[in-house]
């Protein structure tokens, strides 16, 4: 069944999913590790009515919480978890990752927008409308890694943050680390201002700087953060054939796909799920 989603280009880097009617995008290659379940929603397969129309999960967009409990439901069968096993963050655009315990199974990290668990079974969840999530897995160790990337956080090296992360609290090697950069907004779609720029340009070596935005007529400039995020992932050691960069644009799709630039606040978020065997 396809959803109707359109790419930017035809590579097939995710696969379009429908599980006991919860459509799902997931990522062949995180797959392939064989150690993970993992998804990410778009907004259909759920009950949420109005502007957070229909599969919500986040507490913090208005929505009914009984519709959001259900959607925990469907969702948690969809991906293979149970919904006591959701563990959250509550992101502040921080570069802030928790070590994610037995005892945290089911909680909310506050002012965190990153997590790391060995802990099989936990779910971990992040939330988007047009930033980028990072999945980590690292099949050795078996070990994951799921992190929510702004400018903000793109601009700090949230990927790389995670990554080391998982190295000192698990010995995780980088070379062995399988990531993928999520749905997010595009380059031809994330028009920033100057001061944005000012913070790449300074983040990031002037030879990438090509690569990673462009200056338009009107003074603006269009920034590809799946290239950040690509090149902070190869910069902490993960192999460029371990990296699956998206080729779905949040705002390219809205009627699929919730996006901040496309409604502002009247949005629900989309969801990153992912959870070891």
């Amino acid at each position: 069944m396809s959803l109707g989603l359109r790419y930017k280009n035809d590579e097939k880097i995710l696969e379009e999913r429908v599980v006991n009617g919860v459509p799902l995008l997931v990522y062949p290659l995180l797959e392939k590790t064989g150690v993970v379940k993992h998804g990410f929603t778009t907004r259909l397969g759920g009950v949420s009515t109005g502007y957070c129309a229909s599969m919500n999960i986040s507490t913090t967009r208005g929505d009914d919480p009984a519709a959001v409990e259900e959607n925990k439901r469907r969702l948690a069968g969809a991906i293979g978890v149970k919904p006591e096993d959701m563990t959250f963050t509550h992101q502040t655009h921080t570069v802030h990752v928790a070590v994610v315990e037995e005892k945290d199974r089911g909680k909310r990290f506050l002012e965190t927008d990153g997590m790391v668990t060995d802990v099989p079974g936990i779910c971990l969840v992040t939330f988007y409308a047009d930033c980028v999530p990072l999945y980590l897995v690292d099949p050795v160790k078996k070990v994951i890694g799921l992190s929510h990337s702004g400018w903000r956080g793109t601009v700090n090296r949230m990927g790389r943050v995670t990554i080391e992360k998982m190295q000192s609290v698990y010995g995780t090697d980088p070379g062995d680390v399988v990531a993928a950069i999520g749905p997010s907004i595009c380059q031809d779609c994330y028009e920033v201002s100057e001061d944005v720029i000012e913070a790449f340009r300074k983040s990031f070596r002037e030879d990438q700087w090509d690569q990673l935005f462009y200056r338009k007529e009107n003074g603006k400039y269009q920034l590809n953060l799946w290239k950040a995020n690509e090149i902070i992932f190869r910069e902490a050691g993960v192999k460029p054939e371990h990296i699956a960069v998206t080729n779905v644009c949040t705002h390219c799709n809205p009627d699929i796909l919730f996006s901040h630039r496309t409604t502002g606040e009247k949005r629900g978020n989309l969801s990153a799920l992912l959870a070891l065997k």
